[in-house]
């Protein structure tokens, strides 16, 4: 179904932002995109922004409008994970089937990518001009240099905002009476650093794994970038014995690295420069409804719905908020206030999903990658999922490598988690994890449970 064309301003030039002009574009309509930030392919990048994990879902938003393939070049596909525990041997735990992997690619070098692609497609991006305002009724948007000073106003027929968790869009929609608005911040900040390449450009680490120093209550991951290096987060609580308020000069943390990754301490230059000098960030769940004000006014991606981290979906939900919505308006055609009201509908409830898997992945990254029975626990999952995939896909491929809903993942891994608790109060399950018994009372407990 066509539509006809309208004038569209997108606040936000990030990779949603960026993704939604692509698609947009090719369906025919004007697009002006602001950002108050300025253009971030004139800025020097330091190559030390969040890496991202692209799968299944993003690439199939990509792939959609044709850019797969290019946004391929900028990764490298990691197969498995690597974890580093305290005085033992690294070991490897594969994501999923043979062939099936996560991306790491480089946010600032993604972003770059994706407004030359919007751009190639007759987008119009107006850096450095914050929108200060938005009116809601008549999809208006108001810019200036200052609050305070003069504002310049321009008129649309739709507003798209993809500006962020910390939108000034959903900011102006939470006035309205009825608007829900909730955000959590957890009590562990990160902070990035980096291990830079060898001298002839190789990897110091594992190139197709994604690398995790689980120790509890913290943890130090490393992503791959083409060029050798490895771009590395580490994950710590704000206060406490083990903290960043812990952590104020160079001596501390030096000690810090050399007691909980020492292996990660020889190989990170200026580390304690680099980590004094970094700014520490916050993580933060939020969430809120509407998404959308009548037929003008719409939300897309973190502005929506911003998640922690953990799951590598933050970029993977939004891109499928842009795919989902694309094909309902294959359905309603010119009819954008069914369009908004089915888009918010379909969305929301996956948004919520993902933000509690999200945060569940933290405790499992963090802590159970280094717990024995966690281990056991997934050895048997993945023994019984090889012999019997019709019957048990685990809860982190039906997120990752599957198109299928989000609430469907929740639903299906609280479900597989009763089946596994009651498997590892086996007697001696440690001893009897291959056999045919355990085996037949997994088969047994599935067919008794409602959601499997």
């Amino acid at each position: 179904m066509t539509q006809t064309p309208k004038n569209i301003a997108i606040i936000g030039s990030g990779l949603v932002g960026s993704l939604l002009a692509i698609y947009l574009r090719k369906l025919g309509h004007h697009i002006t995109v602001y950002d108050r930030r300025r253009d971030i392919r004139n800025v020097e990048f330091s190559g030390r922004s969040i890496n991202l994990a692209m799968s299944n879902r993003g690439w199939k938003a990509l792939r959609e409008v044709g850019i797969e393939d290019h946004i391929k070049e900028l990764g490298i596909p990691m197969d498995k994970r690597a974890i580093h525990l305290v005085g033992q041997p690294e070991y490897y735990q594969k994501y999923g089937k043979e062939k099936e992997a996560i991306w790491s690619i480089s946010r600032g070098v993604l972003n770059r990518k994706m407004i030359d692609l919007a751009e190639a497609e007759g987008a119009v991006f107006r850096f450095e001009e914050k929108v200060w305002d938005v009116d809601l009724v008549e999809a208006k948007i108001y810019t200036g240099a200052t609050e305070k000073g003069r504002w310049e106003e321009y008129a649309y027929d739709i507003v798209f905002g993809c500006d962020g968790a910390f939108s000034r869009v959903r900011h102006k929609m939470q006035r309205r009476s009825r608007f829900d608005y909730s955000q959590d911040f957890i009590d562990v900040g990160y902070k990035e650093l980096t291990i830079p390449a060898n001298e002839d450009g190789t990897h110091k680490l594992d190139k197709y794994s994604f690398h995790i120093w689980p120790r509890g209550k913290f943890m130090f991951i490393a992503m791959p970038n083409l060029d050798g290096s490895f771009t590395c987060t580490l994950f710590l609580p704000f206060e406490g014995d083990i903290s960043f308020e812990k952590l104020r000069t160079k001596e501390e943390v030096k000690k810090f690295f050399n007691s909980y990754f020492p292996s990660v301490s020889q190989a990170i230059e200026d580390l304690s420069s680099d980590f004094l000098k970094n700014p520490t960030s916050a993580l933060v769940t939020m969430k809120c409804y509407p998404w959308t004000y009548m037929d003008k006014v719409a939300l897309v991606g973190d502005s929506a719905h911003a998640v922690v981290p953990f799951y590598g979906q933050g970029m993977n939900a939004g891109f499928e908020d842009i795919y989902a919505l694309n094909k309902i308006i294959g359905q309603y055609g010119d009819d954008w206030l069914s369009i908004f009201k089915e888009y918010q509908t379909e969305r929301k409830p996956n948004a919520d999903a993902i933000a509690e898997l999200s945060y569940r992945n933290f405790m499992e990254m963090s802590s159970m990658t280094a717990d024995p029975r966690f281990i056991l626990q997934k050895k048997i999952e993945k023994r019984f999922s090889q012999k019997h995939p019709e019957k048990w896909i685990p809860v982190y491929s039906r997120v990752t490598f599957s198109e299928r809903s989000y609430v469907e993942a929740l639903a299906y891994g609280d479900a597989q988690e009763e089946v596994m608790a009651q498997i590892m109060r086996t007697p001696n399950i440690e001893e009897v994890w291959e056999s045919e018994e355990v085996e037949q009372k997994i088969l047994e407990l599935i067919s008794k449970s409602k959601s499997l």
